[in-house]
């Protein structure tokens, strides 16, 4: 596949993980690899940074509990760094998914023709994943993206506000 055919992913994340890493650092949290969790040199971001220049669209929507767990609040803070690079991240409530019946699983879509439903256990473990191209499956995610896409807010929006609490 060339860079010119790459997909556009777009992701639901359900799952109120990840638990946070064992490696934040008192001057700021680090991956393993040793970069800011914010660094402009994480090759997902500059990936995205490519193909965002290229006119393609990364949009990830994040199911949160109220209050956020410390893994969501990591999540929305090493978020801003692909924010940044370009990807269009949003926040919704669990309470708001659940008015939009949206689904109770984790999932991306690529170009809205393929649906990768993940499959997770209940240790919060990936377990596998489902390649799913049923224009009918597809379609009714594709509109259960639609309607979190439009209802969410965006991560850095969110992500002020709880910022301005603590």
């Amino acid at each position: 596949m060339t860079d010119a055919a790459l997909p556009e992913p777009v992701a639901e994340e359900t799952r109120p993980w990840p638990p946070l890493p064992r490696n934040l650092t008192q001057s700021g949290p680090k991956l393993s690899c040793g970069h800011a969790l914010w660094s402009s040199n994480y090759e997902w971001r500059e990936n995205v940074r490519l193909q965002v220049a290229a006119g393609k669209r990364f949009e990830r929507v994040r199911l949160v509990d109220e209050p956020l767990t410390e893994g969501q609040a990591f999540l929305l803070t090493s978020g801003l760094g692909n924010v940044a690079a370009g990807e269009d991240i949003r926040v919704l409530t669990r309470a708001e998914a659940e008015e939009l019946e949206l689904p109770e699983w984790d999932f991306w879509l690529f170009d809205s023709r393929t649906l990768v439903r993940m499959h997770i256990d209940e240790t919060d473990t990936t377990v596998g994943v489902e390649l799913i191209e049923d224009p009918e499956a597809v379609l009714a995610v594709c509109q259960a993206r639609d309607a979190a896409l439009a209802a969410a807010t965006p991560s850095a929006d969110v992500w002020a506000r709880v910022r301005s609490t603590v």
